[in-house]
């Protein structure tokens, strides 16, 4: 657990404005960008503000931000116009998973049948 910014963490750069993203939505607690490896036609990841290493550990670290990540991704997923069609939303934690970077953050896929989709 955390909640500070780590130096070396891409996303907390990301948060900061040391790195360029395609944000897409920003609010006082959460940046929502497109993903650079997009796996649908809607794949925006949306961040907390503060670090926690996965979704885990920012709900128990800090509840009302892993809230605000979660409500994000349901105004991204209107905002990007898949909320009618269907959008997952999904945390990866753990390399097992998939995370490759250890800063929480929901992944908001939508645009095509994702029944089968795994990311």
């Amino acid at each position: 657990m955390s909640g500070e910014p780590q130096a070396d963490c891409l996303f907390c750069k990301i948060v900061a404005g040391e790195i360029p993203a395609t944000i897409v939505r920003e609010t006082d607690t959460t940046v929502a960008f497109r993903d650079i490896n997009p796996q649908a036609p809607t794949h925006v990841l949306v961040i907390p503000r503060v670090h926690y290493r996965d979704g885990a550990a920012l709900a128990a670290g800090d509840p009302g931000a892993a809230a605000d990540v979660l409500r994000e991704a349901g105004e991204v997923a209107s905002q990007e116009k898949v909320a009618e069609s269907g959008y997952r939303v999904i945390f990866n934690s753990g390399p097992g998973a998939g995370q490759t970077v250890f800063h929480a953050h929901a992944h908001v896929l939508g645009g095509k049948d994702l029944q089968r989709l795994v990311v």
